[in-house]
């Protein structure tokens, strides 16, 4: 009996030792491994509905929002509103049930926008709007960020009074009635043309045709057809963006009209600037998109964190010619 409690006290005290040489290892190799910390948790979200994401102009606004935001620990949720009002008012009440810290919008219609902002407003979730603006002053939008559109519009009407020089002529365009940035545009490229035409006994430029292209370059390319048939006396065509004025520039090369017809277009994508490059389109008045969505994010850090924010924040555009794709993308021989 005592030889067998002898060995047993030989084997607890063998055990003892290879226990605190495995914690000692692993107290060691401790050491040498990171400290575990939290993940750093997000501060909130933003939630933004855009007109449409076919539109590589809100890509970029996206692609900006998402990398500003990050600076700042905040997540965007960023989604298309397809042209379709009442499916952007669903996603706003959607962002109001979640709670979200803000609202961007790029409404669909200005007009019809109000409604859903009005109930953000009721919520407490503060609404920003970018690039589009709404028109009812009921609705509270503590600031908007987007272009210059009256000044893009004057720009339009310079370089279409350039494409067709002295001579004067007939000329369209193709806007997009129902937002009002657009309207903007059309704005701008009258208060030109009126002002040009008051000084001129000839050689004047009238609008003589005003048809809803949409912002789409299907749209452009139809209401373009439609317009070499009406208006066989066509000097120029503007466009409201890239998308529709590439339209109307199928349209042209379909009827074999595009070295007689100049089309200013408004944007200045990638597809435009190139079009510009190859001679396609004349000039566009240039937005500034990843402008437009860093200052958007910039001015909801500073509300949140409890500034004076602007209730207007305008990007200037810039005219954006041949000899400027040249240079971006080389002379072509």
């Amino acid at each position: 009996m005592l030889k067998f409690r002898g060995s047993r006290m030989v084997w607890i005290g063998l055990l003892a030792i290879v226990v605190a040489c495995f914690v000692g290892a692993c107290d060691k190799n401790a050491g040498n491994k990171a400290p575990v910390t939290d993940a750093p948790k997000r501060k909130g979200i933003i939630a933004a509905t855009c007109l449409t994401l076919s539109n590589p102009f809100f890509k970029t606004i996206q692609d900006a929002m998402v990398d500003e935001a990050a600076k700042e620990g905040f997540e965007v949720v960023y989604v298309s509103g397809d042209h379709d009002v009442r499916k952007q008012a669903s996603q706003i009440e959607d962002f109001i049930v979640k709670k979200v810290a803000a609202i961007a919008i790029n409404p669909c219609q200005s007009d019809a926008i109000a409604e859903p902002i009005k109930k953000a407003n009721e919520a407490g979730i503060p609404v920003f709007t970018f690039d589009i603006k709404c028109k009812d002053p009921a609705a509270k939008v503590v600031s908007h960020i987007g272009t210059n559109n009256f000044q893009g519009g004057q720009l339009a009407a310079q370089a279409m009074i350039e494409a067709i020089g002295e001579t004067g002529g007939k000329v369209a365009v193709l806007d997009f009635r129902a937002v009002e940035s657009c309207q903007e545009r059309v704005r701008g490229f009258k208060d030109v043309l009126a002002r040009y035409n008051a000084s001129r006994v000839d050689g004047k430029i009238d609008i003589v045709a005003e048809l809803p292209g949409d912002g789409q370059k299907e749209k452009g390319f139809k209401v373009t057809e439609d317009l070499i048939q009406s208006q066989p006396g066509l000097a120029g065509i503007f466009a409201i963006n890239d998308p529709s004025a590439l339209g109307a520039v199928a349209a042209l090369e379909k009827a074999g009209k595009q070295d007689l017809i100049p089309v200013i277009g408004f944007d200045g994508q990638d597809e435009g600037r190139v079009a510009i490059h190859e001679g396609k389109i004349y000039a566009d008045p240039i937005q500034f998109p990843e402008q437009i969505g860093r200052r958007t994010i910039q001015a909801i850090m500073d509300h949140l964190a409890g500034k004076e924010v602007p209730s207007d924040q305008p990007i200037d555009s810039a005219l954006y010619r041949k000899s400027d794709a040249d240079k971006e993308f080389g002379s072509r021989p």
